[in-house]
This record gives structure tokens, sequence and C-alpha cells, in this order.
């Protein structure tokens, strides 16, 4: 039997890392030869919640097509977030809870996306409709992704099914949700060991809303000054990336994970949209966000719509 890759987003996050892993124990559990593969390095966060649970971070690729002919995507679909190759091998399988964008394939799939705070919750459910026990050490890698993605239950995105799913997780892991999951997040806000470079690269993702050419990139940290003290070396190295990406928009937002509030960076040819886009005055090409953590329901949907208009 051909073995398929499993795997998530560039720039991976605790979401993506995971639930390839969680998804590619299930499907050899139930027969389907599947390994789990990255498109980047793991961030302190992912590394902390590995760790604490007994895996290795799966190995790096490439291009996917000099790996397989088959792969399952994991907590992404949009195409140019995706592995480079991606047209060249058949996507069998989406798991997913984001928008649907830029995505086709030639022949039929199975494609499961759901209004949910994280891929993992979806992945509980796939479980329990397979008929698979979750093991202790796979369901502490579930709570950690549903803990990442919605901010410990305070993002937005948070559903009430994405807190029964926790409480179920926490319960297999023989942890607890708060205590683990607010350690796993200081982890990922310690950003002591990382340059500007890796923050503007850790959790970015490009889009394409309307005509524009749009990258997101997000950060969580303790103390946003941590960051926004070195504004013009950061503005730089965007201005960088934007002639380089040949980009509308650099958007960088730097969450703030004990205020549950946002610091945003807007460069570009049309970063004065986004003054509409979140009714917020853009000073020094920045503005707080108050309520501001999430990027799937609050900044894409919020940017999207202005740079329409």
């Amino acid at each position: 039997m051909e073995k398929v890759l499993v795997f998530g987003h560039k720039n991976p996050d605790t979401d993506t890392i995971t639930s390839a892993i969680v998804y590619a124990y299930l499907k050899n559990a139930i027969g389907v030869e599947a390994e789990a593969v990255a498109l980047g390095e793991v961030n302190n966060e992912t590394k902390f919640a590995l760790e604490k649970f007994g895996f290795e971070a799966p190995r790096i690729i490439e291009n996917v097509a000099n790996e397989a002919t088959k792969v399952i995507l994991v907590d992404h679909n949009e195409k140019q977030q995706s592995a480079d190759g991606i047209e060249e091998v058949y996507v069998t399988e989406v798991i997913d809870h984001h928008r649907i964008a830029n995505f086709e394939t030639a022949d039929p799939l199975y494609y499961r996306a759901e209004p949910v705070g994280c891929t993992a919750t979806i992945l509980n459910k796939l479980y329990k409709e397979k008929g698979v026990d979750i093991p202790a050490n796979i369901a502490g890698l579930m709570l950690s992704a549903i803990v990442s993605d919605t901010l410990l239950f305070k993002s937005p995105t948070c559903t009430e099914e994405d807190v029964v799913a926790a409480r179920e997780l926490e319960k297999i892991a023989g942890v607890n949700a708060e205590e683990y999951g607010l350690a796993m997040l200081k982890a990922g806000a310690d950003l002591s060991d990382k340059s500007l470079e890796d923050l503007l690269s850790l959790d970015a993702k490009e889009f394409g809303m309307g005509e524009y050419k749009v990258v997101i990139a997000q950060v969580n940290a303790v103390d946003v000054n941590d960051v926004m003290g070195r504004q013009e070396e950061l503005e730089d190295l965007i201005t960088r990336e934007i002639q380089e990406k040949e980009l509308d928009l650099f958007f960088f937002v730097v969450t703030d994970i004990l205020n549950n509030d946002s610091v945003a960076l807007a460069l570009g040819k049309v970063a004065l949209k986004a003054e509409a886009a979140f009714g917020a005055k853009f000073e020094n090409n920045t503005a707080l966000l108050k309520g501001v953590v999430s990027r799937k329901k609050q900044v894409v949907p919020a940017l999207t719509e202005a740079l329409s208009n």
C-alpha cells in the first residue's frame, strides 16, 4: 500500500503539527499507511507540547511531489499556504476549520470543514466515528491544539464544541487544561531566543483578498513592547518582504495573551485600508486593536471586506 503524507500549512503552528500527527495515527489505526510531516520548523509552543507528551517533531519536507503521490491536508486548504509541488499530487482528504479559498481538485475527495476553533475538535469526532480509542499522549496533543487555537478558550473562534472536546481530552491526557494550557502559551510567548526575522515568519500566512496579495503574520507575547520596541527594524524587514514577494499589504499582529488585545503594524500600498477594516486610527503605521486576538475570525474577514471595497 502506498503511503500517504499528512501535513498542515507552512510556518506551522501547534494545531498544524499536532493535527498531522493525530490524524496520521488514526489513519494507521484503520489500516491506511500514513506519515505526518511538516512544512517548516516547529515553534516554542509546539515544542513544549511535543516534549510534554513524548513526541518528536515530524520531519520537514521541501517539495511534496518528490515525496509522495497522495497527501492529506489538515488545518488549511489554500494553495499558497500549502506545500511546494501540491499541484502535482493527489489530495485525498482535507480536514480543516478555515475559509475555503484557492482550492480545487481534479477528482472527488473527502472534505471535512467545520466552523469550530480548532482542527483537533474535528479530529476528536473522527476518532469516535471510526471507533478508535484516543491514547493519553494523542489526547494531550489534541488538547494542546485547542488551547493554542482558542487562546485557552478566550478567542472568539472558540465554540462550545471546542470546550466540550477539551474537557474530554484533558481527562484522557491526565492534565488540567487551564494549568497546562497557560504554561504552554507562556512557553510560546517567550520570544527571547527569536530574531525579528523569526517573528515575521513564525506564523505568517499569505492570502488572496480580491486583487490584492496579503500576508498576515501573528505572534503571541506577554509584553507587546518586547516586539514593538524594535519597530524601525521590523519595518525595514517588512518593507524588504513586500518588495521581494510583491505584496500589497503586510499586516503584523502582536497579541497580548494576558489582556487579549493586539497591536497591529500595517505596511504596503493598501495599508491605509486597515483603518476602515478595524475602525481604528493607525498612527506611525500601528494601532491598538482592542479585543482582537483571532486572525481567522477577526483579522482576515475585516481586511477581506475592506480590500474588496
